[in-house]
């Protein structure tokens, strides 16, 4: 009798830990239960904005992207690879590209009615040397007509060191060549043989940094937001600084522009509202542009 009610008293004892257990690990698993559902966060649909330019003016439109981004969490933006301006407002056309920014105002005949277009910015096309070319700093139209024509092979010839000149240059489509012509060269000029043609405008910035007493024509808002370690050169004793662009005294300046569909999607809309916003302006100014929006 008596060992039956010790195993009575110790079966009551085991029956009531188990429950105890049971009853704790069911609040743990539901306390867990909360905390993983209070801790979920809903994901949002981000808006996907597909941006491209010609390579002179893609920089500028990178500039904008990446400050607009940083601003807005929920848009994705897919850069394209950098192209022609030609490529570029066929891409537009196509739907392949949202935004595009163009070396060039557009043409009427360019337009196929589903386009808007609208000014972005002026940039200086600057005329820069390799490092290694040291007491040259200003050049002549006519120096300029013999380095790219070939009868100015030498930059002893200019009060510069003993040395070749390599001549970076770009092909006669181009905006850097077509501007270059216009303002010093002219149309008739003969190129060098000697000179290297370089396809895009990033491949000659950065050719012009590795390479010795070499010279090229490229971006000078690239030059100064980049603080390339290059030598700027003035033409005719004007510098090329924002402030003569501005006031029409340094002539070699290149247009860019932005395209997009008239029927674009709100985010690309949206996007098009930041660029020719002040936010907008003060990114291209600081990137060293000349902003056309307009100052309030």
């Amino acid at each position: 009798m008596k060992q039956n009610l010790i195993f009575f008293a110790f079966v009551t004892i085991l029956l009531v830990g188990l429950s105890s257990c049971s009853t704790s690990v069911s609040q743990t698993t539901s306390n867990t239960k909360e905390n993983t559902i209070e801790t979920q966060t809903p994901t949002s649909t981000q808006a996907s904005i597909k941006i491209g330019g010609s390579s002179a003016a893609f920089s500028a439109l990178k500039a904008l992207t990446t400050d607009y981004e940083s601003t807005l969490k929920n848009i994705k933006v897919t850069q394209l690879e950098p192209g022609q301006s030609e490529n570029v407002i066929a891409g537009v056309k196509q739907g392949i590209i949202d935004v595009g920014a163009i070396t060039k105002i557009l043409k009427p005949e360019e337009n196929d009615g589903t386009l808007e277009f609208r000014k972005l910015a002026k940039d200086g096309l600057l005329i820069a040397t390799h490092k290694s070319v040291t007491g040259v700093k200003n050049l002549t139209t006519e120096n300029l007509k013999g380095i790219y024509g070939g009868s100015i092979v030498n930059w002893k010839e200019l009060g510069g060191p003993d040395a070749k000149i390599l001549v970076l240059d770009r092909p006669e489509d181009e905006s850097a060549k077509r501007l270059l012509r216009k303002h010093y060269l002219g149309q008739d000029m003969k190129n060098s043989k000697e000179a290297v043609v370089l396809r895009k405008e990033g491949e000659l910035i950065q050719s012009i940094q590795s390479t010795p007493y070499s010279i090229g024509a490229f971006s000078l808002a690239y030059a100064i937001s980049h603080n390339l370690p290059v030598n700027r050169l003035s033409l005719n004793d004007i510098e090329p600084t924002g402030d003569n662009i501005k006031t029409g005294k340094y002539p070699m300046v290149r247009t860019l522009g932005i395209i997009w569909k008239k029927n674009a999607t709100d985010a690309t809309k949206g996007m098009i509202d930041y660029i020719f916003g002040q936010q907008g302006s003060k990114v291209l100014e600081e990137s060293g542009f000349v902003s056309d929006t307009p100052k309030s």
